[in-house]
């Protein structure tokens, strides 16, 4: 569990690093104004490296999370069986 913790410390890190150096496209949420066709081309392209290293990322971060959560649970349901399975004294 533990070494699924320290995969996960690096990979947020890895998708904080390159969410950062993507160039931004400004005029946040779209309000950039008009919307050429010769500006379609230019940096876009070679951001898509980053945009598709990006998804690799978060769909890793994803399934990283997804998998300790399933692990935890099942450590949880053994630590009651356990404790319930043993007598108590009195």
């Amino acid at each position: 569990m533990n070494t699924l913790l320290i995969i996960q410390i690096f990979i947020t890190l890895a998708l904080i690093g390159v969410i950062l150096l993507q160039r931004s496209e400004g005029g946040g949420l779209g309000m950039g104004g008009g919307n050429s066709s010769s500006s379609m081309f230019t940096a876009r392209g070679s951001a898509n490296l980053l945009t598709r290293v990006t998804g690799v990322l978060a769909a890793l971060f994803m399934g990283n999370c997804l998998l300790m959560t399933v692990l935890n649970s099942q450590a949880i349901k053994n630590q009651t069986k356990i404790v319930s399975s043993t007598p108590s004294k009195q």
